[in-house]
């Protein structure tokens, strides 16, 4: 699954989930995003090589937490 922005790090995904930013996720052809659990997100988006890679949150379908 990716985010709904391009993050180009892990970092740059952590600090907008810390200042509260609205992030989504979504997967591409490959079924849908839980509303409420966790999922694995990659990036950068396909079809630059994927760099890095966390385990997020989710809950009302907006990205919480970063691992």
């Amino acid at each position: 699954m990716y985010t709904e922005r391009n993050f180009k790090s892990k970092k740059a995904l952590k600090d907008a989930v810390a200042a509260g930013e609205t992030v989504r996720c979504y997967a591409p052809g490959l079924g849908s995003v839980p509303e409420n659990g966790s999922c694995s997100v990659e990036g950068p988006h396909y079809p630059e090589p994927h760099k890095w890679y966390a385990t997020v949150d989710i809950v009302a379908g907006k990205v919480v937490k970063v691992r």
